[in-house]
């Protein structure tokens, strides 16, 4: 009994040591991933923050900066993740590197509604990722759920992380939100009417989406918040339109209902 007993204990020893090699080794990859989404948030970020600083006067300039910001964020930052991801189980670290992939998709849905009026598809975002990936293995994209074409899982993986994507569109109503009441203060008015048609459908459509989702405790809190983007959107569209008589146009608008018809800019 006592040479079994013996026997025994170094296999255990020799098992435990591998498992205890294994979390590490997954501790210290988890870090790694964590560093680099953070890294793609905050760069991210900045591509949103440039996003917003276009005007009718400036939209080409600021989104072709914005383009560049965003193709920056992918080949230096994004190109880190997947690295780390490749080839492993990532679904393990899902929480590791969610915060990044959710901003990165809001800072490309964000740049390609500005430049196309459109909700930037699932095979758009992931041909982007596809040069980052290592071509003797298995491509790693963004596994995410296609509302528009109809409730289903893409890839038919891991259905929690498929939903980053609908995640994050949720959150594009904030900035569309801000976007919106920037252009009626600069008298982008068709433009903001054009958000506010724009938010309604999605809000709509994810509607549809959220009751199937496995998990969607989270998504219920990001549809009431959604809902109120799409609400303030459209009260002010709304207001512009019920009080037009109380609504001054800009300097120099050829408006002509405007009593300031034919006055020049002022420069300051």
């Amino acid at each position: 009994m006592a040479t079994s007993s013996t026997a025994i204990e170094p296999a255990l020893k020799e098992a435990f040591s591998r498992y205890t090699q294994c979390l590490n080794d997954l501790n210290d990859k988890r870090e790694r991933v964590v560093k680099a989404s953070r890294d793609v948030t905050m760069n991210s970020k900045k591509v949103i923050f440039q996003v917003h600083r276009m005007s009718k006067y400036n939209k080409v300039e600021v989104l072709e900066k914005a383009e560049k910001d965003l193709a920056a964020v992918t080949d230096q930052y994004m190109s880190r993740l997947v690295k780390e991801l490749q080839g492993t189980d990532f679904w393990k670290l899902r929480r590791a590197y969610s915060p990044g992939i959710q901003e990165y998709v809001e800072a490309a849905t964000f740049y390609g509604f500005c430049k196309s009026g459109t909700l930037l598809k699932l095979d758009e975002i992931n041909k982007t990722l596809l040069p980052l990936s290592d071509p003797s293995l298995d491509p790693l994209q963004i596994n995410i759920l296609d509302y528009i074409l109809g409730f289903k899982d893409q890839l038919g993986q891991n259905r929690g992380s498929s939903y980053l994507f609908v995640k994050e569109v949720a959150d594009l109503t904030g900035e569309l939100m801000r976007l919106a009441i920037g252009r009626i203060s600069d008298g982008e008015l068709e433009f903001a009417e054009k958000i506010c048609r724009f938010a309604r459908d999605v809000y709509r459509e994810l509607t549809l989406v959220v009751p199937h989702m496995d998990d969607s405790s989270d998504m219920k809190t990001k549809m009431d918040v959604m809902l109120q983007s799409v609400m303030k959107i459209e009260n002010a569209c709304f207001g512009v339109h019920v009080r037009g008589s109380e609504y001054i146009p800009l300097l120099g608008s050829n408006d002509p209902s405007s009593f300031l018809v034919g006055v020049p800019d002022i420069e300051l």
